[in-house]
């Protein structure tokens, strides 16, 4: 037999066949290597998805869970501190649903920013602004031959707009002054004759800044001829102030006037008071979450965002509505160019409603609650993901739909004794719808109740028929096609009555010519 050591010498001996072993699976590692730190990539994508869903998932949990643990506080036998006016309001009234409770919470889209395909379509928006400009850009090079970078559309929807801002100042004054100063009129220890004369002026005070709101800035609108954005300043601010005016009152009041003995009872401060009118919030407390300290980032940033939002809006008006409807009166009418204008609408239609929502609701909103710390960010919901017009109108402002079901659902179903809720629905759509038509008319100058019966008529079938039980994506794609061909239908019946109030205008004013739309006979 051959030696145990020529056998070794002859294969290398065991060492160097240990040294092979490693060097065939360094190779190994080698080829490896890439597809291994692709797959920890993948992975660690995976666990970044289902962590933001566990998050989002957790979030709803725990709110629901502060929501049940307020409602089922138990009443205390001595004089609950910090929230007697709430307290009050909590006893006079049966429970008829859940009440706000605010909670520190972050924006939706603040949240799905973070998620970088989500960052990706945001981008594709922003290059869509590239293009618009790269295109007025490339127009005035070749049919001027230099650069014109006018703003006409801007400059026009913003004249006079020192004059607005000017009005504002009796309206914030008046909303500051008179709803705080009748309560502490009303808080006083009084009886008899003299309680129900302080309740008499109060009223008498109420009524007067009802009226300055409801005059003022539709005299100043009227008369100095505003246009759309400065108008726009006024209802809107006009709005906003009467519905935290109500707010205010309607949280505080039951309280004071329900004190017995002739005692008076402790009013909130007016630097809650003060704080209320700014944030971005129109149901009254005496105290919200706040966020420790201000990311001054933040808000500029928003703040430009919202400004480019107003620019991208003016090239959709400018580069895609005002070519097609500014000459649309002086053709004959037909059915055909009114449904080929309505198509044509829908892109830039869903396009302003998609700027409105993220200029307003996101930025605007963002950045006061980040000035003044304000914690509760949820000023919307996902209403993309609807499936139902019902969850559409309860997900896509809830600044607004808060204050409706507080104070218009829940106030109907009291004084109905929580019987007649299609009644109370009801309410909240014509109180809204009107609201709406009212804004509309407002900002254009002329009633065209295209958004009250769009609103009321055909929102409220969408909204007892295409209900919460309609899940599954082709109800959402149906929600989606309704949303566009309503935007298309306003767009283009908005735009038409326009310029036909311009092309042919009254020989002599009177009511039905106001109320009448000018684009049914304007074909000059």
């Amino acid at each position: 037999m051959e030696p145990r050591a020529a056998q070794l010498r002859r294969r290398g001996g065991p060492g160097e066949e240990q040294a092979d072993q490693p060097s065939r699976e360094g190779n190994s590692e080698t080829h490896r290597g890439p597809d291994l730190v692709q797959w920890t990539r993948h992975m660690q994508a995976v666990k970044t998805q289902l962590l933001e869903q566990a998050q989002g998932q957790l979030t709803e949990l725990l709110d629901r869970a502060v929501w049940e643990a307020v409602q089922s506080y138990p009443p205390q036998g001595g004089p609950a501190p910090s929230i007697p006016a709430e307290s009050l309001i909590k006893t006079r009234e049966p429970s008829l649903g859940k009440r706000k409770v605010f909670i520190v919470r972050k924006s939706l889209l603040d949240e799905l920013m973070e998620v970088e395909h989500f960052r990706t379509i945001y981008h594709m928006f922003i290059a869509g602004l590239c293009v618009f400009i790269i295109s007025t850009l490339a127009i005035d090079l070749i049919d001027e031959g230099r650069l014109m970078l006018e703003f006409d559309l801007l400059i026009f929807s913003f004249g006079q707009l020192p004059l607005a801002l000017v009005t504002w100042v009796p309206m914030f004054l008046s909303t500051l002054l008179v709803p705080y100063q009748t309560l502490r009129l009303w808080a006083r220890p009084q009886t008899g004759g003299a309680r129900m004369l302080a309740v008499g002026l109060g009223c008498a005070l109420l009524a007067t800044h009802t009226a300055v709101l409801g005059i003022l800035p539709v005299h100043v609108a009227v008369e100095y001829q505003l246009p759309p954005a400065s108008r726009c300043v006024l209802v809107f601010e006009q709005v906003r102030f009467l519905m935290k005016s109500y707010s205010f009152l309607r949280e505080t009041v039951p309280g004071t006037l329900g004190a017995k003995g002739g005692a008076g009872t402790p009013t909130p401060s007016f630097s809650s008071y003060l704080y209320f009118l700014f944030c971005p919030t129109l149901i009254y407390r005496e105290t919200y979450p706040r966020t420790p300290s201000v990311r001054w980032n933040y808000v500029a940033k928003n703040l430009a965002q919202a400004l480019g939002c107003v620019l991208y809006a003016c090239f959709i008006l400018g580069r895609l509505c005002v070519p097609v409807f500014a000459n649309m009166s002086r053709e004959p009418f037909s059915t055909r160019a009114l449904v080929l204008s309505i198509m044509h609408a829908t892109l830039p239609g869903i396009f302003m409603l998609l700027l409105i929502f993220f200029a307003f609701l996101h930025c605007w909103l963002n950045a006061f609650a980040e000035m003044l710390r304000f914690g509760d960010r949820m000023f919307y919901r996902d209403w993309w993901n609807s499936t139902s017009f019902s969850n559409y109108y309860r997900t896509w402002n809830v600044v607004v739909h808060d204050w409706l079901y507080s104070y218009v659902y829940r106030d109907a179903l009291w004084l109905l004794g929580g019987r007649a809720r299609g009644a109370a629905m009801l309410g909240v759509f014509l109180v809204s719808a009107v609201v709406h038509e009212y804004i509309f008319c407002f900002v254009l100058g002329f009633f065209y109740p295209v958004m009250l019966m769009l609103f009321l008529v055909f929102g409220g079938l969408l909204n007892f028929t295409m209900h919460d039980q309609h899940t599954g994506p082709a109800w959402n794609v149906l929600m989606w096609t309704m949303l566009f061909l309503g935007q298309g239908i306003q767009v283009s019946l908005y735009c038409q009555e326009w310029y036909a109030r311009r092309h042919c205008p009254l020989p002599q004013t009177t009511f039905w010519g106001l109320v009448t739309p000018r684009s049914w006979s304007c074909h000059t």
